[in-house]
C-alpha cells in the first residue's frame, strides 16, 4: 500500500508541475516508463529503470552507433540511448490492432485485457479507466497509452529520436532506414503469438549486438521449450501466450545466425517498486573483455532476460560474420550447430 501511494503521489506531483510549466492537463495519459524531463518534471511511470540501467550493460558511449528500440512505449530506453550519443529509431506498433489476438478474439477482447492489466499499475482512477476504455475508440486509446506520452516526452526533451510504426513481424531495413549496431527488445516477445517469427524479423536488422529483456518461465531450463501461459478461456490472458525458456532462446538465436551465446548475468530475485526493478545480485560485465579473447569488428551479441518471478539472466554471444566474407568451409562451420 505504501508503494502504491508513493506512485499515486508521484502522479499528483507530475500533473501539478506540468500545469505550472504550461503543459495543461495530462491526466489522461498513461506513463509506462518513468522519465526525467528536466525542470523537476518526472513522468509517473509504472516501470522505473533508472537505477537498474547498469544491469543492462549498455555501452556508456554510443557515438556513431545506430540503435533500434523495439516496442519503445513511452520511450525511456530510446531517449537514454540518444543521450549516450546514438542515432535512435524508436519502434512502436501502428495501432492496437497490431497486437496479436488469439484465434476467435477481436479488438474488443484486446481492449478489455489491457484495461484489466493496467488496473493497479496505472495512476488512473476507476472513473478515468471507465471513460478511457468505455467511451474512447481503439485509436484514441492507443494515443493516450502509447503515442501521446512518447510524443510529449520527445517534444519536451527536444529529442531527435525517429519514430517508426510497424508490426514487429513486418520489420524491414526499408522501414527502419537500414540496419543497426544495437537492437533492444524489451518485454515484446512474450506478447506475441509467434515469438520465433518476431525474433526472425528482427535478427537481420542487427549487425552487432542484440539485447533482449524478457520474462522467463519458472521452470527447468532443459529441454528447450516454449511454455504456454494463455489459459483456456477467450479473453482471459494478459496478451501473452508463449514463454521460451533459456535453452530455447539460446538454440533459436544460434539457428538464426548468432554463433555464440553464453550466460553471463543472473539476478536471483527482483522487487518491483511501482515498476522499479531492484536487483539483489549482480555478476560480471559482458562488455568487459579484459580477460577474454580478442574481439573482432562484429563485436558481441548480448541479450538480457529479466524474470520478475525467479531469476533474471543476461546472455552474450558473438554475432556472425556475413557469409559473403567467408570461404565455403568457413560458411558451413558458421551455420552448423549440431
Amino acid at each position: 500500500m505504501e508503494l502504491r501511494e508513493a506512485h499515486l503521489q508521484s502522479a499528483r506531483e507530475f500533473l501539478q508541475k506540468a500545469r505550472e510549466l504550461g503543459y495543461g492537463d495530462l491526466g489522461d495519459y498513461f506513463w509506462y516508463h518513468t522519465i526525467d524531463l528536466g525542470n523537476s518534471l518526472v513522468t509517473p511511470g509504472c516501470y522505473d529503470f533508472r537505477s537498474s540501467l547498469p544491469l543492462f550493460q549498455f555501452p556508456v558511449g554510443m557515438d556513431g552507433m545506430r540503435v533500434l528500440d523495439v516496442g519503445a512505449a513511452t520511450g525511456f530506453f530510446s531517449f537514454e540511448f540518444e543521450s549516450r550519443g546514438a542515432d535512435v529509431v524508436s519502434l512502436e506498433m501502428t495501432s492496437l490492432s497490431d497486437l496479436d489476438a488469439f484465434p476467435g478474439e477481436n479488438i474488443n477482447h484486446t481492449v478489455q485485457k489491457i484495461k484489466a492489466m493496467m488496473r493497479g499499475q496505472s495512476t488512473f482512477t476507476r472513473e478515468q479507466e471507465d471513460r478511457l476504455f468505455g467511451e474512447k475508440t481503439p485509436d484514441e486509446i492507443y494515443s493516450f497509452l502509447l503515442d501521446g506520452p512518447f510524443q510529449f516526452c520527445r517534444k519536451v526533451l527536444g529529442s531527435q529520436v525517429k519514430r517508426c510504426y510497424s508490426s514487429i513481424y513486418d520489420l524491414s531495413s526499408q522501414k527502419t532506414g537500414g540496419d543497426f549496431d544495437l537492437v533492444f527488445i524489451g518485454d515484446v516477445l512474450l506478447h506475441t503469438l509467434y515469438p520465433l517469427k518476431a525474433l526472425a524479423a528482427v535478427a537481420p536488422l542487427c549487425r552487432q549486438t542484440l539485447v533482449l529483456s524478457q520474462a522467463l518461465p519458472a521452470s527447468p531450463d532443459y529441454p528447450p521449450a516454449m511454455f504456454y501461459v494463455g489459459g483456456d478461456q477467450l479473453g482471459q490472458d494478459e496478451v501473452s501466450w508463449f514463454w521460451p525458456n533459456r535453452s530455447c532462446f539460446e538454440q533459436i538465436l544460434k539457428k538464426l545466425g548468432f554463433r555464440w551465446v553464453s550466460l553471463v548475468h543472473t539476478i536471483t530475485a527482483t522487487d518491483v517498486v511501482h515498476g522499479e526493478f531492484v536487483p539483489l545480485l549482480r555478476e560480471g560485465d559482458p562488455f568487459d573483455f579484459t580477460d577474454s579473447q580478442e574481439v573482432d569488428e562484429y563485436d558481441w551479441l548480448a541479450y538480457e532476460v529479466d524474470e520478475v518471478y525467479d531469476s533474471d539472466e543476461l546472455l552474450t554471444g558473438r554475432a556472425p560474420r556475413p557469409t559473403s566474407e567467408l570461404d565455403e568451409s568457413e560458411a558451413m562451420d558458421e551455420v552448423d550447430y549440431r
